[in-house]
């Protein structure tokens, strides 16, 4: 039995190994595909290009960036096997309270006559910090008190909408500074968005905290067996995914160059197909933010190819919507798959 064994790993050992396709390389693809049926589609039916406009590839990617933000943050949350609906009404909350510390009129003027605006820096802090506190309050009640984070995020996620109604009784905030509104103008949000994309794409591969998360999304038990600290790390998870939803929310405003409680609705929703159709699993433990970027300009570039078609805006979002359950679908069968092998 000794010598068959050997054999046997002998020959493992000398069949050639078969080379694993990134994923990103696949969705990648699937973008490239998608972009050329819109291309096709345009010359049919428009009679112009899609790829070949500058200026709509610009907006579209502008437009995208915010979701950008919040995925980051949410595909973080996925693959600890969690979820977070409160994003998108968390970027409302940060955008109308950010805002109001934005506009010229807030600053104290009486006691500091010389100075006219409020430093940019105070209200992107404010926003950043109302942002973490939602994000570190899902956290807490998640790992406290061991409910589910869909119904965590869900409290939140109302919650949030009402405070940013109730901040300012429902009425929008305009007059922001030039210093703020300079956040939002060119390729500042895509520079933001990339730049936030490196940073976690580095920590998740190459830090504890990337491993940590990994470790609790693949088996909680385990994670906590071999010594995590399993509600401290997923605490700093979701408050991460609650930062980034804030950043999100002052970005939203300084591109809008105004906030109204309306802001970030379904956003949630964009960030979590964007993750999904990256590769993130909802089951945990698998996913990456190269992945979540494809997938956030595949949701970019659906979205513009409809608008370029004329295709009307609840056509989208039921096509929207199939494509999320197709999304899971298909992540449903790379699990069956994977638990074969």
């Amino acid at each position: 039995m000794n010598t068959e064994a050997a054999e046997s790993q002998a020959t493992l050992a000398t069949r050639p190994r078969r080379h694993r396709v990134p994923p990103e390389l696949t969705i990648f693809l699937v973008l490239i595909g998608i972009a050329l049926v819109y291309e096709m589609l345009g010359w049919i039916f428009v009679g112009q290009s899609f790829l070949m406009n500058p200026q709509r590839l610009t907006i579209m990617i502008l437009q995208v960036s915010v979701i950008g933000i919040i995925s980051v943050g949410v595909t973080q949350v996925i693959i600890t096997g969690g979820i977070d609906l409160s994003s998108g009404s968390v970027v409302g909350m940060t955008a109308m309270i950010a805002a109001s510390f934005a506009q010229a009129s807030t600053w104290p003027r009486a006691l500091y006559p010389g100075l006219t605006d409020m430093p940019f820096f105070v209200p992107i802090g404010v926003g950043l910090l109302i942002g973490l506190l939602a994000g570190y309050i899902n956290g807490q009640l998640i790992a406290k008190t061991k409910i589910p984070p869909f119904i965590a995020t869900l409290g939140m996620m109302v919650s949030a909408r009402g405070l940013s109604k109730w901040y300012t009784k429902g009425q929008p905030v305009s007059g922001l500074t030039d210093q703020f509104n300079f956040i939002g103008t060119g390729i500042w949000p895509v520079v933001v968005f990339l730049v936030v994309a490196l940073i976690f794409h580095i920590a998740l591969r190459y830090t504890r905290y990337g491993k940590f998360t990994y470790a609790i999304g693949a088996n909680v038990q385990a994670a906590r067996v071999s010594g995590i600290n399993v509600e401290a790390h997923l605490i700093k998870v979701y408050a991460i995914a609650g930062l980034l939803a804030g950043l999100a929310g002052v970005v939203t405003a300084a591109r809008a160059q105004t906030a109204q409680a309306g802001m970030g609705v379904m956003y949630e929703l964009d960030a979590i197909a964007a993750a999904v159709i990256g590769g993130t699993s909802l089951t945990g433990g698998v996913g990456r933010i190269t992945g979540t970027v494809i997938g956030t300009v595949i949701l970019g570039v659906m979205t513009s190819g409809f608008t370029f078609l004329r295709v009307d805006a609840y056509y989208q979002e039921i096509v929207k919507g199939v494509i999320i359950v197709a999304a899971v679908i298909v992540d449903v069968y790379r699990q069956k798959k994977r638990t074969k092998h």
